[in-house]
């Protein structure tokens, strides 16, 4: 199965793999082999999460420099 490169398809292809180790029928060796790669694949969509993140919490200030985003009651 080739590596998706979005998150969506991250997202499902972790899933599946979910799925595939609470079924219990994978043999040792393949079940070891899938956890790992869906602990590869959890750290991927966090780091894309957080990339994401880091990016919507910048504000655009007239100017045109950025600045951080932050709400009213948090000041």
């Amino acid at each position: 199965m080739s590596e998706p490169k979005n998150f969506e398809g991250k997202l499902e292809q972790l899933e599946t793999i979910v799925k595939e180790l609470e079924s219990g029928d994978l043999p040792l060796e393949k079940a070891i082999k899938r956890y790992e790669e869906g602990v590869r694949l959890s750290k991927e969509c966090q780091k894309m999460l957080t990339d994401a993140e880091n990016v919507l919490v910048k504000m655009m200030k007239e100017d045109g420099e950025e600045t951080d985003f932050t709400m009213p009651n948090e000041e």
